[in-house]
């Protein structure tokens, strides 16, 4: 297997097909298939599902990972070579959206001050964001999942604590004796994955609700609490200065939701990528609670 073929499979990944592949390539779309038909031949498998968009197979994942290894290692060797270029190097990370909204901005903040280095955040579920590592999709991941996935190494966070809050004026809305209505009042969900607020349901020996609001984004899915469109979990730095100011009340002084998180990477002996997670851990350190 060549670098051009592993790099017109991660293009294909990357952009969906063919054609696309080969204007981010600056090439044709009949060189990308060729390299692609000789990187199946090299390996003895299909590497590539010919789909709507085009998806690596099991074993294309594998090659895909090995590509973004090879373009990250690739790029730091000639930034080091040649500093007068403007040699650029992706950084492609997955994080949950709330880790985003809060504690993580400080790594956001912390790479624009890197030269040369270009920040791809894919927001995923900390549930499902590994998966994304095995697909070779981004070479960092802050997971809940405590297993490394294959190549990777993984070390705990900490974790988010989140509790049950909403407007002042729904909770008195939904005020049931001394407490709330859990099996009737309508809840918003950030989306189909987020199984917090179902789980909070659960513990307390009840079904799902029968509203629960969808709103797909951290920042509106606060506003949308905040609004009074339902009650929701809401992480502790969102939700601390609304319950200083009165805007958010608890709905429960008891419950909560501790949701662990862990920074997994490639193992890779790469600066920018260790520079990385010293960033990552020092910005989780005083936002998450310490891990057990």
């Amino acid at each position: 297997m060549q670098p051009d073929q592993l790099a017109a499979l991660a293009a294909i990944v990357d952009h969906g097909t063919f054609e696309a592949a080969a204007r981010q390539l600056h090439v044709t779309t009949s060189a990308v298939s060729q390299r692609i038909r000789a990187l199946e031949t090299s390996v003895g498998q299909v590497v590539v599902r010919r789909s709507t968009p085009c998806v690596a197979t099991p074993a294309g994942e594998t090659l895909v990972r090995l590509a973004r290894q090879t373009a990250l290692l690739h790029d730091e060797a000639r930034a080091l070579l040649d500093a007068g270029t403007r040699a650029r190097t992706d950084l492609p990370v997955a994080v949950n959206a709330d880790s985003l909204a809060t504690w993580f901005r400080d790594v956001v903040g912390e790479v624009a001050g890197w030269d040369g280095v270009a920040l791809r955040l894919h927001v995923e579920d900390q549930g499902f964001s590994a998966d994304l590592l095995r697909r070779g999709d981004v070479l960092g991941a802050v997971t809940s999942d405590p297993v490394a996935v294959q190549g990777c190494a993984v070390e705990p966070l900490g974790s988010l604590r989140y509790r049950p809050a909403a407007s002042p004026a729904f909770a008195e809305r939904w005020r049931h004796g001394r407490g709330a209505d859990w099996a009737r009042m309508p809840v918003v969900v950030f989306n189909e994955k987020d199984a917090l607020q179902h789980e909070l349901l659960a513990a307390r020996g009840l079904g799902p609700p029968p509203v629960a609001h969808r709103v797909p984004t951290s920042t509106d899915y606060h506003e949308a609490v905040r609004r009074g469109l339902g009650w929701g979990l809401l992480p502790a730095p969102q939700l601390d200065p609304d319950l200083a100011s009165g805007a958010l009340v608890l709905l429960s002084a008891r419950d909560r939701v501790d949701v662990p998180l862990h920074w997994q990477r490639w193992r890779l002996d790469s600066p920018v990528l260790a520079r990385l997670t010293e960033t990552v851990r020092a910005a989780a350190a005083p936002a998450l609670r310490p891990a057990r």
